[in-house]
């Protein structure tokens, strides 16, 4: 039998008749361990201990005996996650599992993992003050809560929404190692966790979506408020959005990038779905609105070109590039409390889009198509609440059909 090179592996028979294999592999956390099988012939043998080691190459694990929940996790991460998904999408799951999950079940086999370990975990993370289990008292200059020698703790727990969240990148994540064929079956849905409730009667009516209008009227990002209102952009597909996306004279813009910070800095990304990148038609009061702000953009340019950074940008910094998002968050609360509008947010403008569209009796497909939500359930169930004066109309006219 010919000899193998270091990081071939070896294959040997052994006294039962049997081929032993063994090869020494690198794990996702940098160390080196030495995995072993037995087949019943040399070839194999040698097919397994191939096998072996390209798994190992490609970073896949190579025994869901060995493989703890949190080396499937950063594996996921690494080669999945980062792969596929968007840079904000990354963030947040790899912080739900560095601070939940690699804490919580990290230690756990992948392959033993079961439901009631699931169960256990969510029930501890619902539960848990974060104060206490994080030490954030302990760490003030001044203990105010927990931290105190006979204190009261403050019982700041984690809300019903985040729990959903750390459930749903578990659930993610156990259902790629079954795609992968590491894991039979994904024990995290067999787990059920409590849904948050959705805050309904958000958005402006046409009254407060006129004030606004006349609010923003002279502010330089008018024409933002009014993309925001009429077609029910993100914030950062506004930001996003570059005058080459923009088409005037056909009255259409197209959706094909996002602006996102992500890991401290601004980054321009994909948008937040493949239905996210529409092309949506510009009415006459969008088309007005842009033909004005390019026209005031070019002027301020003009002003301070010194300073002026081209990025081709529709909503830029007075600089020209990449508006910051909390910049736009000051404007907002300037604007919504000279409209009288109290706490909305500006995503309420996204809102308020939707539902009015809906009530005007558009059909929710076409509603769906033109703010880009994925699935049209998110337009009916999330965002379509009815008013409650349609619904006292509409008892009202039942009322009157019973009298």
């Amino acid at each position: 039998m010919r000899k193998r090179s270091n990081g071939e592996g070896s294959i040997w028979p052994r006294k039962d008749g049997r081929y032993g294999y063994a090869a020494f592999v690198q794990t996702t956390a940098g160390t080196v361990k030495r995995v072993q099988g037995s087949a019943r012939t040399q070839e194999d043998a040698r097919k397994k201990l191939t096998e072996l080691l390209r798994q190992a190459d490609e970073g896949i694990p190579v025994s869901s005996e060995n493989w703890t929940l949190a080396d499937f996790l950063n594996y996921w991460l690494k080669n999945i996650v980062s792969q596929e998904r968007r840079p904000k999408t990354y963030q947040g799951y790899e912080g739900v599992v560095r601070l939940h999950l690699i804490p919580g079940l990290g230690k756990k086999r992948l392959g033993k993992l079961n439901a009631q370990d699931v169960r256990l975990f969510i029930n501890r993370v619902r539960s848990e003050c974060q104060c206490c289990r994080n030490g954030w008292d302990a760490s003030r200059e001044k203990l105010v809560c927990c931290a105190l020698k006979g204190g009261q703790c403050c019982d700041s727990r984690l809300s019903t929404r985040m729990v959903q969240s750390i459930h749903a990148v578990l659930r993610n994540a156990l259902e790629c190692a079954v795609r992968e064929e590491i894991i039979a079956r994904n024990v995290a849905k067999l787990v059920k966790v409590p849904v948050p409730k959705y805050k309904v009667n958000r958005g402006l009516t046409v009254p407060q979506a006129r004030a606004l209008l006349k609010a923003a009227r002279d502010h330089r990002l008018y024409a933002l408020y009014v993309l925001a209102l009429c077609l029910g952009l993100r914030r950062g597909e506004l930001l996003g959005l570059r005058w080459v996306d923009v088409d005037l004279e056909a009255g259409k813009l197209e959706i094909v990038q996002s602006l996102q910070r992500v890991a401290g800095r601004l980054q321009f990304v994909r948008p937040k779905t493949s239905d996210s990148e529409r092309t949506v038609p510009l009415p006459p009061i969008c088309v007005e609105a842009l033909r004005k702000h390019r026209r005031k953009q070019f002027a301020e340019r003009s002003d301070r070109w010194e300073e002026w950074t081209e990025h081709g940008l529709v909503f830029p910094s007075r600089c020209g590039t990449p508006m910051e998002p909390d910049n736009l968050r000051r404007s907002w609360g300037a604007i919504r409390k000279a409209a009288g509008l109290g706490e909305m947010r500006f995503h309420d403008l996204r809102h308020t889009c939707v539902t009015l569209l809906l009530n005007l009796g558009v059909p929710p497909q076409v509603v769906r198509d033109i703010v880009g939500h994925s699935d049209i359930e998110v337009t009916m169930t999330i965002y379509a609440h009815a008013s409650l004066d349609d619904k006292r109309n509409a008892l009202k006219k039942l009322g009157e059909a019973l009298d």
